[in-house]
Order: C-alpha cells, then structure tokens, then sequence
C-alpha cells in the first residue's frame, strides 16, 4: 500500500514539474563570426588578419519567459557580446553589454520592459538596411555608424514599449533615464519607431534622440563616454526606408539623416580600432542614402550588395562618400553558413580637415579610399 502511494506521488509531482517546465522556459542562444580580412589601408599600411566578427558582432545568451496566464508573460534577455580572438569582453567589458533586460509581455497589448536595450531605429528601420542584416554587417555601415543602424549604441536605463503586430503594423517607443540627481537631461535618450508589412512590401521609420551622449559628467547616464558614436550635446537621428521582396529577390531603399549640435567628437568605438576624430566645429550633419539589394541564386547560395552615398557637414567642410558593398553567402546548414564580403569607399570634399576614408570596423585609412576583403564562417546555435 505504501509503495502504490509513492509510486503514485511520485507521478504526480513528475507531472506537476512537467506542466511547470511547459509554462516557463530557457534558451541559450549565440552567434560566432570570424575570418581573414584583408584591409588595403589600416593606419597607412594594408593588412592581412585574423578578425572576431567583422559581419556580425559575436554573442551569446540568455533568453526566458515565464507564462503568467491569461496571454501575460515575464520575459528577460541577458546577452554578452566578446572577442572571439582573444576572448575579451566587449562593449566596453560589460559582462551583458549587447542587451540585459526585463519586463512583462502581452499576448494582447505588446510588451514593456526595463534595461539595457536597442532603441527603436534599431528595431524598425535596422532592418531594412543592408548593414541591419546578415547581408550585409558592419562592412556595409553607414560612415561612422552615425545613424546607428548597426547598433553601435545600446540605451541604458530604458524603459521600452513594443506593441503587438495589428494587420502588419506595429510600434514602439524607448526612453533612457540619465539617473542623475539634479540632472534629469544629462545623458538621456528617447526613441520612436514604426513598421507596416503588406504582402512583399515592407515600409519603416524611427526617430532617437541622445542628450549628452558621451557625457563626462555623468558616466551612469543613458550612454556614457565609451559607449557612444560622438561626444555632443545633442543628436538628433531620423530616417524611413522600404523594401520589397518578389519571388528570390529583395530590394531596398533607406534614408536616415543624424544632426549634431556641441559636438566634439567622433569617437574611436564608431570605427573598428581608429582613434576617433575630433570635432572643433560644433555642429555637425550626416545625411545617407542607401540602396541595396539581394538575390537568392538557390536556397543555399545568396548574393547581395548595396550603395550608399553621405553627404555630411562637420568643421567646416562638406565631406562626400560614396561607399559600394558586395556579399555572396552560401549555407552549410540552417545554422552555418561561409561568406565573402568586400566594401569600398571613397570620400572628397574635405579639404584639410583631416578627414579619410574610415570603413566601420577596421582601422581608418590614411588616405581618401579604402578597400576591405574578408571571407569567414559563422554559426548560429
């Protein structure tokens, strides 16, 4: 009798732990990316080297959500970003610099949550871009990345809302708190974004605004020193774009445009392992235009490309570039694919203020153009 009253506890606490473990779950999930770059110009000499994630930034992470009943759920994210080269830490040695956040979702509503997180360029009109893809990754950035849609900048202290999908529509909106007793605006950011898909087309815009990013006075605000693309009082980053797919293809077109008011520099985490660029004049404009494509040749074999021309305004020059990106990807799996991938770029017009070439994520060339070649593997798991 004892025995058949364990047994069949036993069973109902299996299965109580079983519809536990259906109700809440844990994923590790990560990307690795590497390979051999080939740079013509890096500081004034051309190099050949081993790189940690020149496409793809490398990750890996954590991602759970808890069933609360009634379409509620508690969701968190803790995702690390490092050097595969030397195992370092990156985004400025934070053990969860890419994202760490926490919050509540709803089935009906969206979701709310607070941290470290993306803001809402990032999360709409990123995506449209070649860079925003795996098409294209950091080579195909816009100069400097100064509109972030390579996601140089993360948003401390956000509180985030991101609404459920309507028929294809769907919206968010991010703010950063700058945490300062007495400084409400010192190192905040806020952020609006929307995106509309309707069978092939895909249409997007976002607005983010930094207030003292790259702020000294306040290294806990929304983006610190270190952890932003430029030191300025105020930077303004708006854009729209769209895309349509037919058949195998996709082509694209997006527009962004970033103004900087107390500026004073570009700083070195923009532009791979560059020392940055000072910036005397105080104001400065980016205003790119991007279009791109990709073809889908067999299920496994892609090529894609895009062009981006920036017609900028910073101490007291008007630098034109001009930027050409190719990549063909083949996938060994639905978890691992080979690339090659090579961007050009070309800047004039900028007179002697100093200005080069500058890919994002190599070393600033020493002259008007640089070339970038890099062939790697990457996996997802």
């Amino acid at each position: 009798m004892n025995k058949y009253v364990l047994s069949s506890l036993s069973l109902a606490l299996a299965g109580a732990a079983g519809v536990a473990h259906a109700q809440s779950s844990v994923t590790l999930y990560g990307l690795i990316d590497t390979g051999l770059t080939y740079t013509s110009n890096s500081g004034g000499s051309s190099n050949f080297q081993q790189a940690s994630g020149i496409l793809n930034g490398n990750r890996w992470g954590l991602r759970g959500a808890e069933d609360l009943g009634n379409g509620l759920k508690a969701i968190f994210v803790l995702e690390n970003g490092f050097n595969l080269s030397t195992g370092k830490l990156g985004q400025n040695s934070r053990e969860f610099g890419r994202q760490a956040f926490v919050g509540l979702s709803s089935n009906q509503y969206g979701a709310v949550t607070l941290g470290r997180q993306y803001d809402s360029v990032v999360d709409y009109l990123a995506p449209l871009a070649l860079n925003g893809t795996q098409y294209g990754g950091t080579l195909a950035s816009h100069p400097y990345d100064n509109d972030n849609l390579n996601n140089s900048v993360r948003i401390n202290n956000a509180v985030k809302f991101q609404s459920v999908d309507y028929a294809g529509f769907k919206f968010g909106a991010l703010y950063g708190f700058s945490n300062a007793a007495g400084s409400f605006a010192d190192s905040r950011a806020y952020s609006v974004g929307a995106s509309y898909v309707f069978g092939g087309l895909k249409v997007a815009a976002g607005y983010l605004q930094l207030n003292g990013g790259g702020s000294s006075t306040n290294t806990s605000g929304a983006v610190a020193t270190g952890d932003s693309t430029f030191t300025a009082a105020r930077q303004r980053t708006y854009g729209a774009g769209l895309s349509y797919a037919f058949g195998p293809a996709n082509v694209g077109l997006v527009v962004t445009q970033t103004q900087l008011n107390g500026a004073s520099a570009i700083s070195s985490s923009a532009s791979g392992t560059s020392s940055g660029l000072a910036l005397t004049g105080g104001s400065a404009r980016f205003t790119n235009y991007e279009v791109n494509g990709r073809y889908a040749l067999t299920p496994a074999l892609s090529v894609s490309g895009a062009y981006t021309f920036t017609d900028a305004r910073l101490d007291g020059v008007s630098p034109k570039y001009h930027q050409v990106t190719v990549q063909t990807d083949y996938a060994l799996s639905k978890r691992t694919d080979v690339y090659a991938e090579a961007a050009y770029q070309h800047v004039g017009s900028t007179g002697n203020s100093g200005i080069t070439a500058d890919i994002v994520g190599v070393s600033a060339s020493s002259t008007s153009s640089q070339v970038v070649g890099t062939v790697g593997i990457r996996h997802r798991f």
